[in-house]
Protein backbone atom coordinates (compact mmCIF):
# COMPACT_ATOMS: atom_id res chain seq x y z
CA UNK A 1 0.00 0.00 0.00
CA UNK A 2 1.38 3.48 -0.92
CA UNK A 3 2.15 5.72 1.81
CA UNK A 4 0.56 9.44 1.54
CA UNK A 5 2.55 12.09 0.69
CA UNK A 6 2.68 14.30 3.56
CA UNK A 7 3.19 18.29 4.09
CA UNK A 8 6.63 18.26 4.18
CA UNK A 9 7.29 15.75 0.99
CA UNK A 10 5.16 18.07 -1.27
CA UNK A 11 6.41 21.57 0.00
CA UNK A 12 9.42 23.45 0.88
CA UNK A 13 9.59 26.94 2.53
CA UNK A 14 11.77 29.07 1.24
CA UNK A 15 12.06 32.72 1.85
CA UNK A 16 8.85 32.17 4.25
CA UNK A 17 7.23 31.27 0.54
CA UNK A 18 5.51 27.94 0.37
CA UNK A 19 7.27 25.60 -2.82
CA UNK A 20 5.95 23.19 -4.53
CA UNK A 21 8.17 19.68 -4.62
CA UNK A 22 7.24 17.83 -6.92
CA UNK A 23 6.87 17.36 -11.53
CA UNK A 24 4.74 20.33 -12.98
CA UNK A 25 2.03 17.01 -14.24
CA UNK A 26 1.91 17.21 -10.05
CA UNK A 27 1.48 20.30 -9.51
CA UNK A 28 -0.94 20.83 -11.98
CA UNK A 29 -3.37 18.29 -10.74
CA UNK A 30 -2.59 20.11 -7.41
CA UNK A 31 -4.21 23.27 -8.08
CA UNK A 32 -6.72 21.77 -10.32
CA UNK A 33 -8.11 20.16 -8.38
CA UNK A 34 -10.20 22.88 -6.06
CA UNK A 35 -8.53 25.86 -7.92
CA UNK A 36 -6.06 28.55 -5.86
CA UNK A 37 -3.02 30.83 -6.76
CA UNK A 38 0.12 29.26 -8.51
CA UNK A 39 3.34 31.78 -8.37
CA UNK A 40 6.21 31.56 -10.29
CA UNK A 41 8.41 34.07 -8.47
CA UNK A 42 11.98 34.79 -10.46
CA UNK A 43 15.01 35.92 -8.45
CA UNK A 44 15.15 39.94 -9.91
CA UNK A 45 11.49 39.78 -8.08
CA UNK A 46 12.62 37.63 -4.64
CA UNK A 47 15.26 39.92 -3.54
CA UNK A 48 12.20 42.34 -3.43
CA UNK A 49 10.32 40.59 -0.91
CA UNK A 50 11.89 42.23 2.25
CA UNK A 51 10.82 45.60 1.37
CA UNK A 52 7.65 45.16 -1.26
CA UNK A 53 4.77 44.19 1.31
CA UNK A 54 2.14 44.23 -1.35
CA UNK A 55 4.32 41.34 -3.45
CA UNK A 56 4.90 39.95 -0.06
CA UNK A 57 1.32 39.46 0.91
CA UNK A 58 0.76 37.92 -2.85
CA UNK A 59 3.49 35.15 -2.29
CA UNK A 60 2.17 34.39 1.05
CA UNK A 61 -1.14 34.55 -0.32
CA UNK A 62 -0.47 32.07 -3.09
CA UNK A 63 -1.48 28.27 -2.50
CA UNK A 64 1.90 27.62 -3.82
CA UNK A 65 5.11 28.87 -5.80
CA UNK A 66 7.64 26.94 -8.24
CA UNK A 67 11.03 26.95 -7.95
CA UNK A 68 11.81 28.45 -11.41
CA UNK A 69 14.78 30.64 -10.44
CA UNK A 70 18.16 28.99 -10.95
CA UNK A 71 20.20 30.88 -8.53
CA UNK A 72 17.43 30.34 -5.52
CA UNK A 73 17.55 26.81 -6.42
CA UNK A 74 21.29 26.62 -6.66
CA UNK A 75 21.62 28.43 -3.22
CA UNK A 76 18.83 26.40 -1.49
CA UNK A 77 20.98 23.05 -2.39
CA UNK A 78 24.50 24.37 -1.73
CA UNK A 79 23.03 25.37 2.01
CA UNK A 80 20.54 22.85 3.03
CA UNK A 81 20.65 18.78 2.61
CA UNK A 82 17.14 18.56 1.14
CA UNK A 83 17.85 19.14 -2.31
CA UNK A 84 14.92 20.68 -4.50
CA UNK A 85 14.57 20.60 -8.21
CA UNK A 86 13.86 23.42 -10.38
CA UNK A 87 10.12 23.55 -12.41
CA UNK A 88 10.35 26.16 -14.95
CA UNK A 89 7.06 28.18 -15.29
CA UNK A 90 7.50 26.99 -18.92
CA UNK A 91 8.13 23.59 -18.60
CA UNK A 92 4.43 23.71 -16.54
CA UNK A 93 2.97 26.24 -19.30
CA UNK A 94 3.65 23.06 -22.27
CA UNK A 95 2.26 20.47 -19.44
CA UNK A 96 -0.81 22.93 -18.53
CA UNK A 97 -2.12 23.33 -22.37
CA UNK A 98 -1.80 19.75 -22.60
CA UNK A 99 -4.48 19.00 -20.21
CA UNK A 100 -7.82 17.67 -21.87
CA UNK A 101 -10.03 20.02 -19.80
CA UNK A 102 -7.81 23.30 -20.36
CA UNK A 103 -8.13 22.84 -24.18
CA UNK A 104 -11.96 23.42 -24.57
CA UNK A 105 -13.80 26.42 -25.96
CA UNK A 106 -14.51 28.74 -22.94
CA UNK A 107 -12.06 26.59 -20.36
CA UNK A 108 -9.42 28.83 -20.01
CA UNK A 109 -9.14 32.79 -20.04
CA UNK A 110 -5.78 34.63 -20.67
CA UNK A 111 -4.50 38.00 -19.53
CA UNK A 112 -2.03 39.39 -21.97
CA UNK A 113 0.08 42.36 -21.44
CA UNK A 114 -0.31 44.02 -24.78
CA UNK A 115 -3.09 43.76 -27.95
CA UNK A 116 -0.04 42.66 -30.23
CA UNK A 117 1.08 40.22 -27.82
CA UNK A 118 -2.75 39.00 -27.44
CA UNK A 119 -3.28 38.59 -30.95
CA UNK A 120 0.16 36.40 -31.53
CA UNK A 121 0.14 34.20 -28.43
CA UNK A 122 -3.75 33.66 -29.10
CA UNK A 123 -2.84 32.61 -32.73
CA UNK A 124 0.42 30.04 -31.69
CA UNK A 125 -2.18 28.55 -28.83
CA UNK A 126 -4.96 28.18 -31.21
CA UNK A 127 -2.54 26.15 -33.41
CA UNK A 128 -1.54 23.95 -30.73
CA UNK A 129 -4.85 22.90 -30.70
CA UNK A 130 -6.36 25.19 -27.48
CA UNK A 131 -9.53 27.16 -28.17
CA UNK A 132 -9.27 30.67 -27.72
CA UNK A 133 -11.36 33.92 -28.53
CA UNK A 134 -11.42 37.27 -28.32
CA UNK A 135 -13.51 36.74 -25.36
CA UNK A 136 -11.28 34.72 -23.86
CA UNK A 137 -8.18 37.74 -23.48
CA UNK A 138 -8.08 40.37 -21.46
CA UNK A 139 -5.48 43.01 -22.41
CA UNK A 140 -3.64 43.99 -18.32
CA UNK A 141 -3.78 47.89 -18.38
CA UNK A 142 -0.87 50.10 -17.01
CA UNK A 143 -2.00 49.04 -13.10
CA UNK A 144 -0.81 51.84 -10.43
CA UNK A 145 0.81 51.03 -6.87
CA UNK A 146 -2.87 49.27 -5.94
CA UNK A 147 -4.10 46.35 -8.38
CA UNK A 148 -7.54 46.96 -9.05
CA UNK A 149 -9.21 45.52 -12.81
CA UNK A 150 -12.97 45.78 -11.98
CA UNK A 151 -13.68 45.00 -15.24
CA UNK A 152 -10.97 42.14 -15.51
CA UNK A 153 -13.39 40.65 -12.53
CA UNK A 154 -16.36 41.24 -14.26
CA UNK A 155 -15.66 39.42 -17.64
CA UNK A 156 -14.18 36.35 -15.31
CA UNK A 157 -17.73 36.16 -13.22
CA UNK A 158 -19.73 36.68 -16.41
CA UNK A 159 -17.31 33.65 -18.60
CA UNK A 160 -16.65 31.75 -15.08
CA UNK A 161 -13.35 29.70 -16.77
CA UNK A 162 -12.04 27.09 -14.55
CA UNK A 163 -8.06 27.84 -15.15
CA UNK A 164 -7.21 31.98 -15.48
CA UNK A 165 -3.55 32.47 -17.21
CA UNK A 166 -1.71 35.71 -16.16
CA UNK A 167 1.19 36.46 -18.87
CA UNK A 168 2.27 39.89 -17.49
CA UNK A 169 4.98 40.76 -15.67
CA UNK A 170 6.64 39.52 -12.54
CA UNK A 171 5.75 41.32 -9.57
CA UNK A 172 2.92 42.55 -11.27
CA UNK A 173 1.12 39.38 -11.87
CA UNK A 174 0.98 37.98 -8.33
CA UNK A 175 -0.29 40.84 -6.77
CA UNK A 176 -3.35 40.45 -9.99
CA UNK A 177 -3.26 36.55 -9.14
CA UNK A 178 -4.09 37.51 -5.45
CA UNK A 179 -6.68 40.37 -6.35
CA UNK A 180 -8.51 37.99 -8.11
CA UNK A 181 -8.44 34.92 -5.68
CA UNK A 182 -9.70 37.31 -3.09
CA UNK A 183 -12.52 38.88 -4.47
CA UNK A 184 -13.98 36.08 -7.24
CA UNK A 185 -16.84 34.60 -6.12
CA UNK A 186 -15.58 31.33 -6.96
CA UNK A 187 -12.11 29.71 -7.29
CA UNK A 188 -10.80 29.24 -10.68
CA UNK A 189 -7.16 28.04 -11.19
CA UNK A 190 -5.23 31.12 -11.45
CA UNK A 191 -1.72 30.25 -12.98
CA UNK A 192 1.36 33.62 -12.89
CA UNK A 193 3.24 32.27 -15.54
CA UNK A 194 5.02 35.52 -16.95
CA UNK A 195 6.46 35.26 -20.16
CA UNK A 196 6.10 31.98 -20.62
CA UNK A 197 3.28 32.06 -23.28
CA UNK A 198 5.51 34.49 -25.21
CA UNK A 199 8.89 32.02 -25.49
CA UNK A 200 6.13 29.77 -27.10
CA UNK A 201 4.34 31.88 -29.36
CA UNK A 202 7.48 34.09 -30.62
CA UNK A 203 6.74 37.01 -29.46
CA UNK A 204 9.32 37.26 -26.97
CA UNK A 205 12.83 35.05 -27.71
CA UNK A 206 11.95 31.58 -28.27
CA UNK A 207 13.75 29.21 -25.47
CA UNK A 208 14.66 25.52 -26.65
CA UNK A 209 13.66 22.96 -24.41
CA UNK A 210 17.13 21.52 -23.60
CA UNK A 211 18.10 24.79 -22.83
CA UNK A 212 14.87 25.70 -20.56
CA UNK A 213 15.86 22.42 -19.33
CA UNK A 214 19.61 23.30 -18.52
CA UNK A 215 17.81 26.47 -16.34
CA UNK A 216 19.44 28.90 -19.41
CA UNK A 217 16.71 30.82 -19.98
CA UNK A 218 18.36 33.95 -18.29
CA UNK A 219 21.19 33.70 -20.52
CA UNK A 220 18.34 33.09 -23.76
CA UNK A 221 16.91 36.29 -22.81
CA UNK A 222 20.00 38.44 -22.22
CA UNK A 223 21.49 37.42 -25.47
CA UNK A 224 18.59 38.20 -27.41
CA UNK A 225 18.28 41.80 -25.58
CA UNK A 226 21.19 42.40 -23.56
CA UNK A 227 20.19 46.34 -22.52
CA UNK A 228 17.02 45.06 -21.22
CA UNK A 229 17.73 41.67 -19.50
CA UNK A 230 21.56 42.03 -18.66
CA UNK A 231 20.76 44.78 -16.09
CA UNK A 232 18.00 42.71 -14.64
CA UNK A 233 19.61 39.71 -14.13
CA UNK A 234 22.25 41.40 -12.53
CA UNK A 235 20.43 43.11 -10.06
CA UNK A 236 19.08 39.35 -9.18
CA UNK A 237 22.75 38.99 -6.93
CA UNK A 238 21.03 41.11 -4.44
CA UNK A 239 18.98 37.57 -3.65
CA UNK A 240 22.39 35.92 -2.38
CA UNK A 241 22.62 37.38 1.01
CA UNK A 242 18.52 36.90 1.90
CA UNK A 243 19.29 33.40 0.95
CA UNK A 244 21.79 32.86 3.06
CA UNK A 245 21.04 34.75 5.95
CA UNK A 246 17.17 33.68 6.04
CA UNK A 247 16.98 30.42 4.22
CA UNK A 248 13.44 29.03 4.57
CA UNK A 249 12.63 32.33 6.91
CA UNK A 250 10.22 35.09 5.43
CA UNK A 251 12.90 38.00 5.33
CA UNK A 252 10.91 41.34 6.32
CA UNK A 253 13.02 45.01 6.46
CA UNK A 254 13.72 46.24 9.99
CA UNK A 255 12.71 42.99 11.44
Amino acid sequence: MTSPVSFHDRYQMILGVRFFIGTAQEAINEISREGGLVIVPAAPALKNLPRDKGYREALLGADFALADSVLMVLLWNLMQRNRIAKLSGLKYLRALIEQADFRPCGRSFWVMPSRDAAERNAAWLRAKGVSVGDEDVHVAPIYGAEIRDPVLLERLEQHRPKHVVLGIGGGIQERLGFYLKQNLSYQPAIHCVGAAIAFLSGDQVRIPVWADKLGLGWLWRSISNPKRYVPRYWDARHLVPLMLRYRDRLPIAGS
